[in-house]
């Protein structure tokens, strides 16, 4: 292998470009990015880059010098238009064809977009990309009356930065409860409860059936007649994996990812796809699954650099993600689906509280609230499979360290 191509400009690409240096690869090596600027952190685009704690230098996961040490050849501001499996080339938008010997695809995804009367107004804004987020701090800066469109954790991240910068925030929710995809109904209350402390206005089981406006968006009108207005609106309502490009090329791709093996690899052995376009069989939790997160993107990547590289690796990393609201910080580790109990280590009054889900009395996922040690022992716990006693987890007089050391131990 002398000549490798990567698609993509978010996380799975930057660790690419880093693992290749640490594996001493000295081939020819490509980054196609449709964005113009090099790969950057995307978790900080609804926190401190939207309120200003932070500038768009201190985004990039790797600086452009970088890149140009490790020997990468940057394309940036230019997208990928096709895949030529059999000739091993890539083609761009400029008409530029690029030879590959190994190809992966971390090409992400987009935010989906409201499509209801009135969704192509001016004033409706995504949290997806730095440009994304730069379009919408001027009008931050001035808005008075900010509606957030979706409860899951872009919109509350967004909902929180709002508040605190004194914005009156109202959150509209389709479900009957915010993160209802994602949490136990617990910790959508503990959520609930947080946000109406902090001043958010929260509505579940509201659809947006239209939003008014002539030129610009001024206010939201639900399904069941109530009108909110609004200065700005901003909608997280999911991501749509970027796998057009795979479907294209018959790599075994539909609209829910492109699939890969345990090494990362699409229905062509020579082209890996990593990262939240993804769509792979989790071997711990037997299921089939695409996932958004930092992690996910990372430990895949990794897999790929090391199996086309010769190496036996295979994707078995547990999944973890991590919010940021009003300063606290909510942990996750494992996912929940399937679980039978939930375990309450704390009060969530207190605003830290850890969330154990069991399934036939072993942990299979944690949300932790301001509670590091619970984070980081639940992961070994979840991955040891042991069971564990309800009681013991519920025990909050005794440290969880010491609690996990004697399960582990048995």
């Amino acid at each position: 292998m002398t000549r490798l191509v990567i698609i993509g400009g978010g996380h799975a690409a930057a660790q690419i470009a880093t693992s290749l240096r640490m594996k001493k690869f000295e081939g020819e090596v490509t980054l196609i990015s449709d964005e113009p600027v090099v790969p950057y952190q995307r978790p900080p685009l609804s926190k401190m880059y939207l309120s200003g704690e932070i500038t768009a230098e201190r985004l990039p996961i790797l600086r452009e010098q970088a890149y140009e040490a490790a020997g990468i050849n940057l394309k940036l501001g230019v997208r990928a238009t096709a895949i030529d499996r059999d000739g091993k080339t890539v083609t761009l938008a400029d008409g530029e064809v690029i030879g590959y010997d190994k190809l992966i695809l971390a090409l992400g995804g987009r935010a989906r977009r409201l499509d209801c009367k009135g969704a192509n107004l001016a004033g409706i804004h995504y949290v997806r990309t730095m440009t994304d987020t730069d379009a919408m701090r001027g009008e931050f800066t001035s808005a008075r009356h900010v509606l957030i469109v979706g409860g899951g954790y872009i919109g509350l991240e967004v909902a929180a930065v709002a508040r605190k910068a004194g914005k009156h925030v109202t959150v509209i929710e389709a479900a009957d409860r915010i993160l209802a995809r994602v949490v136990a109904p617990e910790v959508s209350e503990f959520y609930t409860h947080l946000h109406s402390e902090e001043g958010v206005n929260i509505l579940t089981g509201e659809m947006v059936a239209e939003i008014e406006g002539t030129d610009r968006a001024s206010a939201v009108i639900t399904a069941s007649g109530k009108r909110f207005e609004a200065d700005m609106i901003v909608a997280g309502i999911g991501l749509i994996p970027n796998a057009e490009l795979a479907i294209a090329a018959g790599l075994g791709a539909t609209e829910a990812g492109i699939s890969v093996n345990e090494h990362c690899q699409t229905t062509a052995p020579d082209i890996y796809a990593v990262g939240d376009v993804s769509w792979f069989k989790h071997t711990f939790y037997g299921r089939e699954m695409r996932l958004e997160s930092v992690q996910n993107a990372v430990d895949q990547a990794k897999v790929a650099v090391e199996h086309m590289m010769g190496e036996d690796a295979h994707y078995d990393s547990l999944p973890w993600f991590w919010s940021d609201q009003y300063g606290l910080k909510l942990q996750i580790a494992g996912l929940s689906t399937g679980y039978d109990t939930l375990v309450v280590r704390g009060d969530p009054l207190d605003r830290s509280v850890a969330f154990f889900y069991m399934k036939d009395g072993a942990i299979i996922a944690a949300d932790c609230v301001g509670r590091i040690a619970e984070f980081m022992n639940a992961k070994k716990l979840i991955a040891a499979r042991i069971k564990v006693p309800a009681a013991m987890l519920a025990d909050d007089s005794r440290p969880f360290k010491e609690i996990a050391a004697e399960l582990l131990a048995e």
